[in-house]
């Protein structure tokens, strides 16, 4: 029995249901049961690679396939030059997913933005539809005045089906019926079990996405099972459940005594040797207080196990209808920023004409 079977953490991440199915004895062992992790840096961007296999897949729940997540501050300090890099980087990491799909120079695309663009938290997926760089009616009208460089694309946003009344894979599926693309790449909304990954990752895989899945409303899977052709997701957390809030609340009051326990018993003006005299204000694992600590702090709650207490908040939480799902308040202008990464990811992927970081040069066509 995983985790999972205990308590249902909302998370679309690979990389987190890994790090859910993992004991912290077991982190530093080679030992992977299925699921293979390797962690590399480039510039300010921390990338994630899971391989899921068959026996990794039933364990962590997730589907077989390649995961590829960036992690990145660039939408959250609103840095410009940042978010060039992680929209380099993205391109970067989408081209070789294509690689790993066996997708060719010429191949058709048809770009799917999943969501519902009426709520701001939903929205990466319509929002990114309006930047990308759509293609596929001048090769087939025009063909003459396509240069050199692109490939043809399409892009769809078929809503939700609240809205739409119609089955949102059933929607793609007649429409790949009709345009008969070589291979989808969809872009949605997802939710994280980290409030430190809203707004802040970008998840790439191979195995496609499960619309609603974010709010514990799944619908039919957009995947390569579905339609017979290869689906590449690209997804943003933008949501975390009160839980998960809840629970990290606790675990920040905790690190922030403990903090203060080993700052007083540390000489003056020593700091931490893994601290940053400039990141003070972060709480990391190391300011954790023992088990002797936490009870004092605490008392009853703080002997609880993560998954214990997790399972006592939302005992607590759902059934005064209090477990919602929340995102940040500067959510407007963080989601039109990710919206405007990806589609600058998405265009240097697919069109060699343009460059990494240079889709601003570029509008719908």
């Amino acid at each position: 029995m995983n985790n999972q079977d205990n308590f249902s953490v909302r998370t679309d991440l690979a990389l987190e249901a890994q790090e859910m199915n993992v004991h912290p004895e077991e982190k530093q062992s080679e030992k992977n049961d299925g699921v293979s992790v390797s962690e590399e840096t480039i510039d300010d961007i921390t990338l994630t690679h899971v391989q899921v296999d068959e026996e990794g897949a039933e364990r962590i729940g997730k589907k077989a396939g390649h995961y590829i997540t960036l992690e990145s501050l660039a939408i959250r300090k609103q840095d410009t030059n940042m978010q060039v890099r992680l929209a380099t980087c993205l391109s970067h990491q989408l081209k070789r997913v294509m690689e790993l799909c066996g997708i060719k120079k010429m191949d058709r695309c048809l770009i799917v933005g999943l969501g519902n663009h009426n709520v701001t938290p939903d929205a990466i997926g319509p929002l990114v539809m309006n930047e990308v760089v759509v293609t596929s009616h001048l090769f087939e009208l025009q063909p003459d005045t396509v240069a050199e460089g692109y490939r043809p694309v399409s892009a769809v946003s078929p809503g939700v089906m609240g809205v739409t009344g119609i089955e949102t894979s059933d929607m793609i599926h007649g429409i790949i019926h009709e345009t008969k693309p070589d291979f989808v790449i969809a872009v949605d909304a997802l939710a994280s079990r980290s409030i430190n990954r809203i707004n802040a990752t970008i998840q790439i895989s191979d195995t496609g996405i499960h619309p609603g899945s974010g709010v514990g409303n799944k619908r039919k899977e957009i995947s390569q099972e579905t339609y017979g052709i290869p689906v590449i997701s690209i997804g943003v957390p933008t949501v975390v459940d009160a839980v998960t809030i809840t629970n990290d609340s606790i675990d920040y009051i905790l690190m922030h005594f403990g903090r203060e326990w080993a700052d007083k018993d540390r000489p003056a003006g020593v700091l931490s040797p893994s601290m940053n005299p400039f990141e003070r204000k972060t709480l990391t694992e190391e300011d954790m207080p023992n088990e002797e600590q936490k009870k004092a702090v605490l008392g009853m709650l703080g002997q609880l196990g993560l998954e214990e207490k997790k399972q006592l908040i939302k005992e607590v939480l759902t059934p005064l209808g209090h477990n919602l799902m929340v995102t940040p308040k500067e959510v407007d202008s963080f989601v039109n920023d990710m919206a405007y990464v990806i589609a600058s990811g998405i265009n240097s992927a697919l069109h060699d004409a343009i460059d990494d970081g240079e889709a601003s040069s570029y509008t719908r066509i």
